[in-house]
């Protein structure tokens, strides 16, 4: 039941996500509608692209867990019915992203969040011990989607504050695009530290770069963006060096 639910919540998905892409929700694409609402964080277009590689890794999963094989695999049992909630907010937010409901996206923006740390969480990514194919077919994707709704979320709620004419909440949409910046690198040096992520810290970089090239024009902007992505890096060396050592100790 659950794998059959996992497989038809993510071909709805995609299905869903083809036509906003497509223009045929709403008479608009999803980069039309962000392109209406532009803000100092929003990366170059071809950051979007990431999309395409956290639906191939997605089908990977749908794929591994519906195997024979994988029948009484725990991660079965710690996913649940998240990865069908997660769908179902998707579907939702595209909905609402492509009518430009844009306040009331940010909560299905957190809730889809919500369902992706709680997966996160219960798969205990990062720390928990589990066959290189189970970590590459199901940790994986999680940690590259998690990775980006973070950055999604910062931009779905900077973009509906534009919509609304308060963008920045009265601290100036530089120092706001500034501030959110500073807060996706304390959250991914976290993400580092207890559960030395490297998918999830490449997605982040991958953010930034885009960041910085779209907002060239900034020079603030820009540079907390450069600054913030060379940190990860640095982090993500170090944590890899130090996981090695580690090893080589033991």
């Amino acid at each position: 039941m659950l794998k059959a639910a996992n497989i038809v919540a993510f071909a709805v998905t995609l299905i869903v996500n083809v036509m906003a892409t497509t223009a045929l929700i709403g008479g608009i694409s999803t980069a039309q509608v962000s392109d209406n609402y532009l803000t100092l964080v929003t990366p170059a277009g071809y950051v979007f692209s990431i999309w395409s590689v956290i639906y191939i890794l997605l089908l990977i999963f749908v794929i591994y867990q519906a195997m024979p094989k994988q029948k009484d695999r725990p991660f079965h049992r710690e996913i649940s019915y998240f990865f069908v909630l997660s769908c179902i907010l998707n579907i939702i937010w595209l909905f609402l992203w492509q009518y430009q409901q844009l306040v009331v996206s940010i909560f299905l923006m957190l809730g889809l969040l919500g369902s992706l740390i709680a997966i996160y969480l219960r798969l205990n990514i990062g720390k928990s011990k589990v066959p290189l194919k189970e970590r590459i077919a199901v940790h994986l994707p999680f940690s590259v989607y998690l990775g980006w709704i973070t950055v999604a979320t910062i931009a779905n709620i900077s973009a509906a504050l534009v919509s609304l004419n308060v963008g920045g909440l009265g601290i100036g949409a530089t120092n706001w695009a500034v501030l959110v910046i500073v807060v996706a690198v304390l959250i991914t040096l976290i993400v580092l530290a207890t559960r030395k992520d490297i998918a999830y810290s490449l997605v982040l970089i991958w953010a930034l770069a885009g960041i910085m090239v779209k907002q060239a024009a900034n020079q603030t902007v820009a540079m907390a963006a450069e600054i913030s992505a060379i940190v990860i890096a640095i982090g993500l060396v170090a944590t890899i060096l130090l996981t090695k050592l580690k090893k080589m100790r033991l």
